[in-house]
């Protein structure tokens, strides 16, 4: 089991939010690690954006549960009842990310109602509070995230496995079985992935150079997470239309297997040219290939459909894969000319901050 980066944070955070709630001579410290455990933000962007509505939320949380304990008791029925009311708030103000640090805020003053219930009130709200900025000194001081490497590392991992599929398929020799569990892990991982592009994007640099730079990196990553869904459609495609592949002509399924190793090929050296493993040239025979390639499937595919050489029926139903190949292409030139650019134009600006994964 691998500990990530965040879960590290929120240990951390805990961790400070109970010193610091012990140092302040607070009753029951471990209500400040709970509210730090709510409180921790996968970025630093999150923590600077929903610190203020944190605190708006303790707000209207202890006044809720003051006035509804001053009016009605602390009876589980009211508690709950202000639950209801605090998530109902927070729903139609869109702020849905906060109602677990809102809710245990009202349970935690709600809790354990005494003669000195105002006094224990402020100080339950002070405690929450404590736990609050713990959380967020910590997002913002320690292990800040490094999206950039996350994102490079998950496409070359996605693109590694779905590339080993096709060439399977393309060879025929696949497991069925195995190809359907690892093609759950990959819709799952495509899935971490674009959430944490989009933590990316929500970032900001401090400097406008640098946020220029950052703004064309989310360019040059949205096309490489399209053209990865890209050739992921292109596995499912091959996937369900297998059987197909066997009714085809020995030239269509000659060139069908040349033109993906190809691509396959001409994507994992893009990968690596972005990362400044190989020369910025070396993709400009790749280029020509598939270009090539593309043209020579295309007309092939259709001469055989005009010559009637295989059945119609069997060529319906591959035109998708044909379809989606030659998107694969278009989708992979793109991403090639975006990281040419990248390294062409603005070249002081512009810094790959990826390190190597380790073995």
């Amino acid at each position: 089991m691998r500990l990530g980066a965040r879960i590290f944070k929120t240990g951390l955070a805990v961790t400070l939010a109970l010193y610091a709630a012990m140092w302040l001579n607070f009753e029951n410290p471990a209500f400040a690690g709970l509210a730090a455990f709510f409180a921790v933000q996968p970025s630093i962007h999150k923590s600077l954006t929903l610190i203020w509505d944190q605190v708006q939320a303790n707000i209207i949380s202890a006044v809720l549960a003051i006035a509804f304990v001053t009016a009605f008791g602390a009876q589980p029925f009211v508690v709950g009842a202000v639950v209801l009311l605090i998530i109902a708030i927070h729903i139609k103000w869109k702020k849905e990310a906060i109602i677990p640090l809102a809710v245990v805020t009202a349970i935690i003053i709600m809790g354990t109602p005494t003669d000195n219930f105002y006094s224990l009130a402020a100080d339950r709200f002070l405690l929450v509070m404590s736990g609050v900025f713990s959380a967020f000194a910590v997002n913002m001081i320690f292990l800040p995230p490094k999206h950039e490497n996350q994102m490079y590392h998950k496409i070359s991992g996605i693109n590694e496995e779905v590339i080993q599929w096709i060439r399977l398929i393309l060879h025929h020799e696949i497991d069925y079985a195995n190809l359907k569990q690892d093609q759950e892990r990959i819709r799952t991982s495509v899935v971490k992935l674009e959430t944490i592009f989009d933590l990316y994007k929500e970032e900001r640099s401090i400097f406008k150079k640098a946020e220029y730079a950052r703004m064309r990196k989310i360019v040059l990553f949205r096309q490489m997470i399209r053209t990865t869904r890209k050739a992921e459609d292109i596995l499912k495609s091959l996937a369900k239309h297998d059987h197909v592949t066997h009714q085809l002509p020995n030239e269509i399924e000659e060139i069908v297997r040349h033109q993906l190793d190809d691509l396959t090929n001409y994507h994992e050296r893009i990968m690596q040219k972005y990362m400044g493993k190989v020369k910025p040239q070396s993709t400009s025979d790749y280029f020509e290939e598939v270009t090539e390639g593309k043209k020579e499937l295309v007309e092939v595919f259709m001469t055989y459909q005009k010559d009637k050489v295989f059945e119609h029926d069997a060529w319906i139903h591959f035109l998708p894969v044909i379809a989606l190949v030659i998107e694969y292409s278009e989708e992979l030139e793109h991403m090639d000319r975006l990281v040419d650019g990248f390294f062409t134009y603005h070249t002081e600006q512009n810094e790959v901050e990826i390190t190597d994964r380790e073995l």
